[in-house]
């Protein structure tokens, strides 16, 4: 499949912030249309790494749509709890994907693995994994992450998910105090675009 012909791009995603932020991403001259026009629920995300994940859910909405689908599988990954909630960093804010609770249980995890964790450099990173992919046929994939730590507590007002409480390398902000602008050309999301454009 040529590169020209992807003008018009299912995004495979009913979070959101995540839809807002892959829309900003993507060229102007790409159509984009997203899975709450077709009323479709998320697949079962049943892999066991962020890019298995992601092409389950482009596999799954190209085929419910019959359209070229474009998936992000995304989250925080923690050192010091074994790299969790990785995988099920969405999964951390129950059912109702409620981002607040999360942040909660990611305080309370490092409570429990060390009651002095604030006083500690908390190593982090987002990994964001994408996949392009129409019926069942993979058309490219790729990884991108950003390295930083946890914030003592949650600051800032923009972004979404996790983004209150992680600060990227070199950086004294969280990615919820940095203007979306600024995040963009940070973030994981936006170095795994980078090795995706040549699609679009």
């Amino acid at each position: 499949m040529q590169n020209k012909k992807i003008k018009r791009l299912l995004i495979g995603t009913n979070n959101k912030g995540k839809l807002k932020e892959i829309r900003d991403l993507l060229p102007n001259f790409v159509e984009t249309l997203s899975t709450s026009e077709f009323k479709l629920k998320s697949p079962k995300e049943s892999g066991k790494t962020f890019l298995q994940n992601s092409l389950i859910k482009s596999k799954y909405f190209s085929k419910k749509t019959n359209l070229i689908c474009l998936a992000d599988d995304s989250g925080l990954e923690i050192d010091i709890l074994n790299k969790k909630p990785g995988i099920y960093s969405a999964r951390w804010g129950g059912k109702n994907l409620d981002f607040k609770k999360a942040i909660k249980k990611v305080y309370k995890e490092l409570e429990k693995k060390n009651k002095n964790w604030k006083n500690k450099k908390i190593r982090a990173r987002f990994i964001c994994a994408l996949s392009i992919c129409y019926l069942n046929k993979k058309i490219v994939t790729s990884v991108g992450k950003v390295e930083g730590k946890i914030s003592n507590e949650p600051k800032g007002k923009n972004g979404f998910g996790y983004d209150p409480i992680f600060i990227p390398l070199g950086k004294n902000k969280t990615f919820a105090e940095i203007k979306p602008s600024e995040k963009y050309r940070l973030d994981h999301r936006f170095k795994a675009f980078k090795k995706i454009k040549k699609f679009l």
